[in-house]
């Protein structure tokens, strides 16, 4: 058996255990299939966008409270003075 043989019969049996894989699970007689991985990509990336937003929100707002309770203790350490 030749090494390009080999390699045929291998993507010959690759392609076979995709092909089950999917079948077993349902893709494979579903028409709208590229629809649908297409749909569950887009809601994943929107999730991802989704949550680096949340996480950007919570720092800025931290950030901002943090930054205001300085501006507090610094206005009533000063005018507290006589």
């Amino acid at each position: 058996m030749t090494e390009l043989e080999l390699e045929a019969m291998i993507q010959r049996a690759a392609e076979a255990g995709a092909k089950k894989a999917l079948r077993d699970i349902g893709f494979i007689e579903d028409k709208e299939l590229l629809t649908d991985v297409s749909e569950l990509r887009s809601l994943l990336d929107s999730w991802r966008t989704a949550k680096r937003t949340a996480g950007k929100t919570i720092i800025q707002a931290l950030t901002t409270i943090f930054l205001a309770m300085l501006m507090a203790g610094a206005y009533f350490n000063f005018t507290d003075k006589p």
